[in-house]
């Protein structure tokens, strides 16, 4: 695996040595990972980088189905971080955003869906 950090920059444009915005692109990646943790992917405790070190297994075990989590925390970085200047590419990191978000909820309720109103226990 590699760096969280790094492959970040990386889908960003942003040299890997240069480390200007890395408290900016540390802050929306950790957001990314607060919305995931909403949505039930992820330590039941949250998680969050401060730095390079964190690889993605930290976050992603060995399932390979969330794989799509990698693009979902770029176009939520890309969004924040480096907007497109015209509203049809928005759109579209949006529409791309949207469709993953409801990919990841539906892996997350197939896989380890929690009944939100379970029925009353039966009393004796």
């Amino acid at each position: 695996m590699t760096s969280i950090l790094i492959d970040v920059k990386k889908t960003l444009g942003i040299d890997q040595a240069y480390g200007a915005f890395d408290l900016d692109i540390l802050m929306h990646i950790n957001t990314a990972f607060a919305t995931l943790n909403q949505l039930g992917i992820g330590p039941d405790d949250g998680f969050m980088i401060e730095d390079e070190t964190p690889e993605w297994d930290a976050f992603l075990g060995d399932d390979l189905k969330l794989n799509s989590v990698k693009t979902y925390i770029y176009l939520s970085v890309r969004l924040v971080f480096d907007p497109p200047t015209t509203s049809y590419l928005i759109d579209s990191l949006r529409n791309q955003l949207n469709e993953l978000t409801w990919r990841i909820n539906t892996y997350r309720e197939g896989s380890a869906w929690v009944d939100p109103d379970p029925p009353a226990p039966e009393e004796p």
